[in-house]
């Protein structure tokens, strides 16, 4: 075993202790992430946006693994090679999911008017108040969360541009979603615990 990969895993050793006690558990490594995830029980799935190309007015859905998103920036959206990016700048870009999830993870970062990658310094939010604030230079930067607590019904990014106004626009390049399966409800699950009893009594 390399040092990187032992490295690697007393890292994720670390955090699955770490997560015992926290709510709210923030990634900038992906592989960390999804190991994370699918050790706690998930299902990973992802969106690369490589079906979108555009403008989007009004913002844009789509799916993934069971959960839908929908993608919104005031002012519209833009996509094009994979990307997906406020169409104004200086705009926050917001993904909802349906159903919530346990994680949400993605490659964040800033793109100037055409697509092109350009350094800053983003802001990553969910919608309980947790958030990540880092530098950001390159398409393969990564962010990610995983929720041991209450799911996940929405992500934010924005951007502390570096230059002029109208210089740098929120965008992100695959989305990821960390799902767990659902919980019976507590009347569901009293009906099961009778059905049973009344099984075991009629067998007897």
């Amino acid at each position: 075993m390399s040092t990187r990969i032992t490295l690697s895993a007393a890292a994720l050793a670390v955090m699955l202790t770490q997560a015992s006690s926290a709510a709210m558990v923030t990634f900038t490594n992906s592989t960390l992430w999804s190991g994370f995830s699918t050790g706690r029980g998930a299902t990973t799935a992802t969106e690369t946006f490589n079906a979108y190309s555009g403008t989007y007015a009004s913002g844009l859905s789509g799916g993934a693994g069971g959960v839908q998103w929908q993608a919104t920036a005031s002012g519209g959206l833009v996509a094009g090679s994979g990307f997906l990016a406020a169409q104004v700048s200086d705009q926050v870009l917001t993904f909802s999911m349906s159903p919530s999830v346990q994680g949400v993870a993605g490659n964040f970062f800033a793109t100037d008017g055409t697509l092109n990658v350009v350094p800053a310094v983003i802001s990553v939010t969910l919608n309980d108040g947790s958030s990540y604030i880092g530098y950001s230079a390159s398409a393969a930067d990564f962010v990610g969360f995983y929720s041991t607590g209450a799911a996940i019904s929405s992500i934010s990014i924005s951007v502390a541009r570096n230059g002029a106004p109208g210089t740098h626009f929120a965008t992100a390049d695959n989305l990821y979603f960390a799902t767990v399966g659902s919980v019976p409800a507590p009347g569901a699950v009293a009906l099961i615990c009778a059905a049973g009893l009344v099984g075991n009594r009629r067998r007897r």
